[in-house]
């Protein structure tokens, strides 16, 4: 279980963005955060991570108090974190990339396996460079594939759809539900689209830096329609709360 105390955070220009935040992430449940822009969710998300530092609160993972650790210290015990713009790296394969998130190296079936469950097919990727020559949606699905890879306790992805394609959104949902029903470990997204927020074991909303509500889906997405407009499938941020 990860558990966030009386978390307060401040830009280094001092503008209050997250104010005595609780919240409890249970063991196997795929908790979406969502919220308005500017609302603490992305910060919140370093935080757990160790990208950014609190100003106060503490972090308690599984029972471990990781308030002081670093991004690196957070990671070997099992904290992954996905980007919402991947990052690409020249001159790194796709298939060196997903055996330094396995931490050892992989058989060729292996590395198709993670493949596989993001709709790639290795053999057309895996000797790719992770660079520029990949579009958005490959190269989130290649992020994703490597946090399969890594058997991380607690997955954080923050607003995995940003920059792709239908298509691929679509194939990231699946994915994401395939996640959630062989989850071994904890799942945290950042994201306003409906489609995730439906899969979602509970649903926090963030606001003003702090927890307006959280629950199970059906009773929260009626709380959004009720404060917001919907357009097709996605949440306008801009009208929440």
């Amino acid at each position: 279980m990860l558990r966030l105390e009386n978390i307060t955070w401040s830009t280094p220009d001092g503008m209050n963005v997250l104010r005595d935040l609780e919240l409890d992430v249970p063991d196997g449940k795929l908790v979406v955060i969502t919220g308005p822009n500017g609302g603490g969710k992305t910060s919140l998300a370093k935080i757990i991570a160790g990208i950014y530092k609190q100003d106060s609160g503490r972090i308690i993972l599984n029972g471990t108090d990781i308030t002081e650790m670093d991004i690196t210290e957070r990671a070997k015990l099992g904290i992954s974190f996905a980007f919402q713009q991947p990052v690409r790296f020249k001159g790194i394969t796709v298939r060196k990339l997903i055996e330094l998130a396995a931490g050892e190296k992989l058989s060729l079936d292996k590395i198709c396996s993670y493949m596989s469950k993001v709709g790639l097919c290795a053999e057309e990727y895996i000797d790719r460079e992770v660079n520029s020559t990949l579009s958005g949606g490959e190269i989130k699905r290649i992020e994703i594939a490597t946090v399969l890879a890594r058997h991380s306790v607690l997955t954080v992805f923050d607003e995995p759809e940003a920059g792709i394609d239908l298509w691929s959104f679509a194939n990231l949902i699946k994915t994401f539900e395939d996640i959630r029903n062989n989850l071994d470990g904890s799942m945290i997204i950042i994201s306003h689209q409906e489609r995730i927020l439906r899969i979602a074991d509970e649903i926090v909303i963030v606001a003003d830096g702090t927890i307006k509500a959280h629950g199970k889906p059906d009773e929260m997405m009626k709380l959004l329609l009720e404060n917001n407009s919907v357009t097709g499938k996605c949440f306008r941020q801009e009208e929440m709360f």
